[in-house]
C-alpha cells in the first residue's frame, strides 16, 4: 500500500507529506488517517459512508486545498467520531481521553457535578486537596449587587473586602478597559487568575466580588470554587441594567440600542456557569435590607457561625 500513497488522487509524486502544507490541514488531515486506520476502513469505504468523492477525500487526508465544516461533518460521521476528534480537541488525543469522554456522554448535570468535584479532590485542587479558606467569593453579572452587598457582607463578618477587579487594576497599572483596549483578553484573564490566587493566599478570611465575565475562563472558576464558599447573585435583567446605568458603566453594551437585549444575551450564556454556586440569592425578590439578611444567614450558616 505505501508504493501507491505517493500517487493518490491530489499528490504530485515525489512530494512528501509534510511539504509545503499548511500545519493545520496536514494535522488533520494526520487525524483523518489515523482515525480511519482505527475504524479499519478503507478510503473507498469512508467516501461512501460520507456520501463524498474519494479524491476529495485524498485531499482532505493530504492537507490539501481546503475544506467546508459539513464535509468534516460528514467525514465524522462516516468513521464515527466526533468533530472535535477531527479538529484535534485536546480531550481526544489519547485513549484515556477517548474513554473518559464517553463515560461521560449523556450524562446529566447533577452527575457530571459530583464527577469534577470528585475529580477535583482526586487531584488535590478540591475543597478536600487542603484547607478551604473562609472566603466568600460573589459571583454574576455586573449590577447583581456584589459591591453593595460584600461591603455589608464583609461589615458583618468582620472580612476584609476585596473587590478583584480592583486588584486587576493594581497589578495591570492601568483600568480594566485599558487592560483590554492595549493588551486584549487574554492579558486581562491572565490577570484576573493572579488576583484570584493571591487573594486565596493572603485572606484566610474574606469576602471576595468577582468580575462578571470570570466563570468563562475554566481554570480561574475551579479555584474559586475550590477554595470558596461561592454565592451567585441573581438578578433581573432589568434591575441588572438599572443598577449598571446607575453606576455609569455600560461596558460592553455602551452605545448600544439594543442594551437590554445584550444584557440578556450575556446573562444567558453565563447562568449556566453561575449556577455552579453552591448557593444562590436573588437580590431582586425584595429590598436591600431583606437581601442582605438573606446573605448573611446563607454564610454564616455555610461557616457554621451564629445567625
Amino acid at each position: 500500500m505505501s508504493s501507491n500513497i505517493l500517487h493518490e488522487p491530489g499528490l504530485t509524486p515525489g512530494l512528501s507529506v509534510a511539504d509545503d502544507k499548511n500545519p493545520f490541514l496536514a494535522a488533520l488531515g494526520e487525524r483523518v488517517r489515523a482515525l480511519r486506520a482505527r475504524r479499519g476502513m478503507t478510503r473507498k469505504a469512508v467516501a461512501q459512508a460520507a456520501e463524498v468523492s474519494e479524491r476529495h477525500l485524498a485531499n482532505l487526508e493530504y492537507g490539501e486545498g481546503n475544506v467546508s465544516i459539513l464535509l468534516l461533518l460528514q467525514v465524522a460521521h462516516a468513521l464515527q467520531s466526533s468533530l472535535a476528534e477531527l479538529l484535534g480537541d485536546v480531550t481526544t488525543q489519547s485513549p484515556e481521553w477517548l474513554l473518559i469522554r464517553e463515560l461521560l456522554e449523556r450524562r446529566d448535570e447533577a452527575t457530571l457535578r459530583k464527577v469534577r468535584i470528585a475529580l477535583a479532590d482526586m487531584l488535590g485542587t478540591g475543597a478536600s486537596g487542603g484547607p478551604r479558606s473562609n472566603c466568600i467569593a460573589l459571583i454574576g453579572l455586573r449590577g447583581a449587587g456584589k459591591s453593595t452587598l460584600g461591603q455589608m457582607l464583609a461589615d458583618d463578618l468582620g472580612y476584609p473586602f476585596v473587590e478583584l477587579s480592583r486588584e486587576i487594576e493594581k497589578f495591570a497599572g492601568c483600568s480594566v478597559s485599558e487592560i483590554q483596549g492595549l493588551y486584549g483578553q487574554n492579558a486581562y484573564r491572565r490577570y484576573e487568575r493572579r488576583a484570584v490566587e493571591e487573594a486565596i493566599q493572603i485572606y484566610p478570611e474574606a469576602v471576595l466580588a468577582t468580575p462578571g465575565g470570570l466563570v468563562s475562563d475554566a481554570a480561574t472558576f475551579n479555584l474559586l470554587l475550590a477554595h470558596c464558599t461561592t454565592v451567585w447573585l441573581q438578578a433581573d435583567p432589568e434591575d441588572h441594567m438599572n443598577r449598571v446605568r446607575a453606576q455609569g458603566d455600560l461596558r460592553p453594551m455602551a452605545a448600544s440600542h439594543e442594551a437590554m437585549e445584550d444584557l440578556k444575551t450575556i446573562l444567558a450564556g453565563r447562568s449556566a456557569f453561575y449556577s455552579k454556586a453552591q448557593f444562590r440569592v436573588n437580590t431582586s425578590d425584595q429590598p436591600l435590607a431583606d437581601t442582605f439578611m438573606l446573605l448573611r444567614a446563607t454564610v454564616r450558616e455555610a461557616l457554621s457561625l451564629p445567625v
